[in-house]
């Protein structure tokens, strides 16, 4: 993959991680929650339909999530377009480092609390960063 390719598709990656947290934030109010207990229901597999509940406290980590989310996707489309052209095997190893770190946590998270289903939508967005960076690598090594 050519490295304008590779800032592409990590551009495009981290692009879909602010829209998810982008979404969060209307989970912040008691009326437009649910769409974020659709996503609580996909989690918690098979469904069991308990989205009605909305206490203050998940409105607030809804919140929370959504912010890191958008920031941290924009932190990684500014690494994509200001680094990696410049830096990529640097850039690459923040991106895996910090996704990586993520995904441990998030999925074993995710698990202890009853939600395994959550690793595999994990395992999406651990791919969409580690096949750009793997592929753009294998260009780079060859290169």
């Amino acid at each position: 993959m050519t490295q304008e390719k590779t800032v592409f598709w990590l551009k495009l990656a981290s692009a879909i991680v602010m829209a998810f947290g982008l979404l969060g934030i209307p989970g912040s109010l008691n009326a437009t929650a649910g769409l974020n207990g659709l996503f609580a229901d996909l989690a918690f597999w098979p469904f069991e339909s308990n989205s009605g509940a909305n206490p203050p406290e998940a409105r607030l980590l809804w919140a929370i999530t959504g912010g890191i989310l958008i920031g941290w996707g924009m932190m990684m489309w500014m690494i994509a377009s200001r680094l990696y052209p410049r830096e990529p095997e640097l850039a690459r190893t923040i991106i895996l480092t910090g996704i990586g770190v993520w995904f441990v946590f998030d999925s074993t998270g995710s698990v202890l609390a009853g939600a395994p289903m959550n690793v595999a939508y994990n395992l999406v967005f651990l791919f969409m960063f580690f096949v750009p960076l793997w592929a753009g690598k294998a260009k780079t090594v060859h290169s």
